[in-house]
């Protein structure tokens, strides 16, 4: 026991303790260096961002026959849903995306007409552009029981369904779902499916299970435009039926190929797949002429399509188009197009050096074929399909092949939600497009300059209505910046400015190869680039990702220390940490460059660095590569 005295004291001495510990801990919650806050790691997620020992998914299997009529302007078909449960969760009801209904009257898309987003010099218009009309479901039940069951109760909120189940679903159990639907399909739908007279570009047109995941539980954000896609994974077999004067291209392999091709197009495609340059499927001249390219010039055929490890599927259909072909280890890389689209010509080469770039620096590309179609939308992906339309220039005309190519990376393999997390998706796209573009371009102005673009534009969209990259799509004004400008430029810093290529680029890797064909968080995406590196990031994501810290680095001055040395002061007057680049210019006219880890700003925004150098300071510079989004250049440079 303490004499009385003594114990005051010592209580004394906790209460002031106790006091200073909670002054430390406020001072350190400003620190840029603190801990993000993020989820707790589990055994579903670990803390070194990998799927954990109980980390499940669910499996969504598709069989679809379909019908495209292009007299009525009309989809219709069946479908059948298997869907396991993977989850610990019993599951009482099913949510369901009906994402035709984007444009039926009463939909938030036409109510709202929210007018279109600009990016540059395009505009992307989310809107029906006037066209009223919905899905037409006709039936849902339960099926694989023979007899054909009773409806299943469901409600629909917009494009979002819930089908009440006449008992939970269990854990590892399954469900077959029976469908039918119809719908019309309008000139553009939301910019992302429609058609141009006969061309049909046909996507979001079945009923899809929202994905149930451990994060959120059912992720079914309701589809109005701006924000994509989030989707389980699972096999499709899909029969198309359409006129038989059309070319189809879909998501899968053509299992069916000698009903619906001549012998001369198997012919050509067996051999495209082992070309380095492109192939004529259907040749210029040949496009017009039925009796060369159909089997058969009427009534309609069937296109049988199957794949596996999917989230989606889609298909385009017209007649009259160009078909080239070639081949990279044993993918086949298709590119359809119209007689008038001048700028196609190129485009087979622009696609198979995407896939190649792509594939050999960041992550196998594993399907069958790669296919592009030219037609009225303005951009979009799907796996193994994109649609692109016929660009003004030949830039522009890579920059949107390939860029809907690198989708397939994210998120058809890499399978974030891109309805929350655009970044993830568009920004990591973007990122790795800008070097192919520099490849493909090596040499020229174009070439030689695309990778400092979204750094050029960083002053322009960093103003006062600028959103983190974590905010809703739907709630960004800047969907340009924010989705996909930013984050790029974001990951061409981490790249070479803060862990160098190498490191980074395994970092990378290491991400994509972990989740492919899984469902990443940001959480995941910033543990394991941690983990992977070695090197804490926190700081860094809060900077980029969490707020809209913007960077002013300045040399405040320098002074004479000794005849040994000098003391450049450095300061830090931005909400963004960074690490910085000092180009130092001596009294003798040489030069010397001094690069400074971000732990420099430890202690706080000023930095004294002490120069052991005999020769004296006459000028300096802080970020001379001007590689950095730095907001205030006129403070960058301090001279004698």
């Amino acid at each position: 026991m303490l004499p009385r005295r003594s114990y005051t004291f010592c209580v004394t001495l906790l209460v002031a303790a106790s006091i200073n510990a909670r002054s430390l801990i406020a001072q350190g919650d400003t620190s840029p260096f603190r801990r993000l806050d993020l989820p707790a790691a589990n055994e579903y997620r670990t803390g070194a961002g990998r799927p954990g020992p109980k980390y499940w998914q669910q499996r969504a299997d598709y069989r679809i026959k379909a019908t495209l009529d292009p007299d009525k302007n009309e989809v219709r078909g069946t479908e059948t849903i298997h869907y396991v449960n993977h989850s610990p969760d019993a599951l009482p009801y099913l949510w369901l995306f009906v994402e035709q209904n984007l444009c039926e009257r009463e939909s938030i898309t036409n109510v709202l007409n929210q007018p279109p987003l600009k990016f540059l010099g395009s505009e992307f218009d989310f809107s029906c552009q006037g066209f009223a009309g919905g899905g037409r479901l006709a039936y849902l039940r339960l099926g694989g029981r023979g007899a054909p069951q009773a409806e299943l109760k469901r409600t629909r909120y917009g494009t979002t369904l819930r089908v009440e189940l006449p008992r939970p679903l269990a854990p590892g159990a399954s469900i077959d779902l029976d469908l039918g639907w119809s719908f019309n399909v309008p000139r553009q739908g939301g910019g992302r499916m429609g058609h141009d007279g006969a061309l049909y570009e046909i996507a979001q047109w079945y009923p899809r299970l929202c994905v149930y995941d451990d994060v959120h539980g059912w992720n079914h954000e309701p589809y109005i435009g701006a924000g994509e896609f989030y989707l389980e994974y699972g096999s499709y077999d899909v029969a198309v039926t359409v006129p038989a004067n059309y070319i189809v291209a879909a998501t899968g392999q053509l299992r069916n190929a000698d009903s619906v091709l001549t012998a001369a197009q198997r012919s050509r495609l067996a051999r495209a797949r082992t070309s380095d340059t492109a192939i004529a499927i259907i040749g210029k001249d040949e496009a017009a002429n039925i009796s060369l390219t159909r089997p058969r010039s009427t009534g309609t055929l069937t296109w049988h399509f199957t794949a596996d490890s999917v989230r989606d599927v889609a298909f385009a259909a017209g007649p009259g188009m160009r078909w080239d072909a070639s081949g990279y280890h044993g993918i086949l890389i298709e590119t359809l197009y119209r007689t008038t689209a001048d700028k196609w010509v190129e485009a087979n080469r622009m696609a198979r050096e995407a896939i190649k770039y792509f594939s050999e620096q960041w992550y196998p590309y594993p399907y069958s074929h790669a296919t592009t179609v030219e037609g009225p939308i303005e951009g979009m992906e799907y796996p193994m399909l994109t649609f692109v339309p016929n660009s003004p220039t030949r830039e522009d005309q890579q920059w949107a092949l390939a860029h809907e190519f690198g989708h397939e990376w994210f998120p058809m393999i890499v399978g974030s939600n891109e309805r929350l997390y655009p970044w993830m998706d568009e920004g990591f796209n973007t990122f790795i497009d800008l070097r192919n573009a520099a490849n493909y371009f090596k040499g020229t102005a174009y070439g030689d300059s695309i990778e400092q673009h979204p750094l050029h534009l960083a002053v322009e969209h960093s103003g006062v209505t600028e959103q983190p990259l974590i905010s809703n799509p739907t709630e960004v004004h800047d969907l340009f910046w924010t989705g996909y400008q930013k984050p790029a430029l974001m990951m061409q810093t981490l790249r070479f400015e803060v862990l160098g290529q190498a490191r980074f680029d395994a970092a990378f890797r290491e991400y994509i190869r972990t989740w492919a064909f899984k469902h990443p968080t940001p959480a995941d995406f910033f543990r394991i680039m941690r983990d992977a590196s070695g090197m804490e990031l926190d700081w860094f994501w809060r900077g980029w990702v969490m707020t809209t810290a913007h960077l002013d680095q300045s040399v405040d001055s320098v002074r004479r220390e000794s005849e040994k040395g000098s003391v450049i002061v450095i300061r830090n007057r931005g909400t963004m940490v960074m690490p910085a680049e000092l180009e130092l210019t001596f009294t003798d006219g040489a030069k010397g460059i001094v690069r400074l880890p971000v732990e420099m700003w430890n202690l706080g925004p000023v930095f004294e660095y002490h120069l052991a150098d005999v020769r004296r300071v006459r000028q300096v510079v802080i970020d001379p590569r001007q590689v950095l989004p730095d907001m205030d250049r006129k403070n960058n440079t301090w001279k004698e």
